[in-house]
């Protein structure tokens, strides 16, 4: 497995150009099998997830071509298989999103439940209690999810909790359906927006998507389109992070900050100066981070996701921090490896208080997942000496090229390729 070789001490100076966001392109992918027409898709971040969903819907019979850097083209009119099985399925929960799709225009589906990273229970029941409403009937057996349907109808659905996957799914099965569909408690990610965009420009009659109630309206068939994935706010919080732990002066390029405004508070109320363009960040840091406390909430809130990165910026901050993760059970496993580091870190069930450090030192550390492989990142970074990041293969999930980009902005960081056995 490989690992990245970190020198701590560097500042961080000039351009880094941001990628499409992950979880914008997943759902997007699996759109495809909405229409038998083209699809082509711009700004598709070079990921694992990524590659493990186009060979989901290549097994699929879907037609994929690579357009050159980051752009796609998929055909869905020779679709032959209506199943994802479980050796493609495990490694991605996101795979459960083509169970929508295939439901919409197939009326038949069967799919492996999921995995992904080990971060608390992802509940699937609420796809299937949505997909059972638009009038789906829904078996699970040997750990398949089997559905079939003559023709979805629309329905008024709310679900439990606020789910982005659920609301994703749901979306796409409604497109198709007969009738009006309101999903009610919607999520309203930019990542689920960027979706609603797509399906309109196949021809999908959808409104109030970005609000937590979307009407959806029924058509008979989607056709081809052209779409750019929105820029990974994610991916863009993580490295003004980077900065904000090391110091330096960094412009963020195919940005999208109207997505970002809780992070960029958050960075600001740390003591980053950041200025901000339609599609660019600038984030300079010239101090210690101040301490910065947060609590995680659904978007427009701060995201989950960036929850181990601004600890990691806690850590060598001036004072102490109340951290309180409220989306997912078991999401601090990072926090024994900040630890090793010399992090003074205390957890008392969802609550993390982190009193700052004047340095970290560095350390041997292992990745548990993939936000929390980004703030060791971070970590090693800002600290003294030499830390070695173990199991990258989570940051590889969810981060293109992540050593390149900070190299190219000064970072002494290197990928160490571990021969195969």
């Amino acid at each position: 497995m490989d690992k990245l070789l970190i020198t701590g001490g560097n500042r961080l100076n000039g351009e880094i150009s941001v990628s499409g966001a992950k979880n914008a392109a997943l759902p997007i992918l699996c759109a495809s099998l909405l229409t038998p027409d083209t699809l082509t898709l711009q700004n598709v971040p070079a990921l694992k997830d990524i590659g493990t969903t186009v060979r989901l819907l290549g097994q699929m019979g879907v037609h994929i071509t690579q357009e050159g850097d980051n752009a796609l083209s998929l055909a869905a009119g020779g679709v032959h298989s209506l199943e994802a099985p479980y050796d493609l399925v495990k490694t991605m929960r996101a795979s459960i999103l083509v169970l929508g799709p295939l439901l919409a225009r197939f009326g038949q589906a069967k799919v492996s439940l999921p995995g992904g990273c080990a971060i608390g229970q992802r509940p699937v029941d609420q796809h299937i209690k949505g997909l059972a409403a638009l009038g789906a009937q829904i078996s699970i057996e040997h750990g398949f999810v089997i559905a079939k349907a003559n023709r979805l109808k629309g329905a008024s659905i709310r679900t439990d909790m606020v789910t982005v996957t659920g609301t994703e799914n749901l979306m796409m099965a409604a497109v198709l359906a007969e009738g009006q569909t309101v999903l009610e408690n919607a999520a309203r990610e930019p990542e689920v927006a960027d979706l609603a965009e797509l399906l309109i420009k196949m021809g999908a009659r959808i409104q109030g998507h970005g609000t937590d109630r979307i009407v959806i309206d029924g058509v008979d068939t989607l056709h081809g389109a052209e779409h750019t994935i929105v820029a990974d706010r994610i991916e863009a919080g993580t490295f003004l992070c980077a900065v904000g732990a090391t110091g330096g002066d960094v412009l963020l390029r195919n940005a999208a900050p109207d997505t970002m405004g809780a992070i960029l508070d958050k960075l600001q109320e740390a003591g980053m100066a950041i200025e901000c363009g339609a599609d660019w960040i600038r984030g300079s840091m010239d101090r210690r981070p101040k301490a910065v406390g947060f609590r995680t909430y659904e978007y427009p809130a701060f995201p989950t996701d960036m929850q181990a990165q601004v600890m990691a910026l806690n850590t060598i901050a001036d004072g102490t921090a109340v951290i309180v993760e409220n989306i997912f059970e078991n999401r601090y496993m990072h926090v024994q490896e900040l630890g090793r580091m010399g992090a003074k870190i205390d957890i008392d069930g969802h609550t993390a208080v982190v009193t700052g450090v004047p340095a970290l030192s560095g350390a041997t550390v292992m990745a548990t997942d993939l936000r929390a492989s980004a703030s060791l990142v971070i970590a090693g970074l800002a600290a003294r000496g030499e830390t070695t990041v173990e199991r990258i293969y989570h940051l590889d999930r969810g981060y293109e090229r992540m050593e390149h980009k900070l190299r190219s902005v000064g970072a002494n960081i290197q990928r160490i390729v571990r021969e195969q056995a």
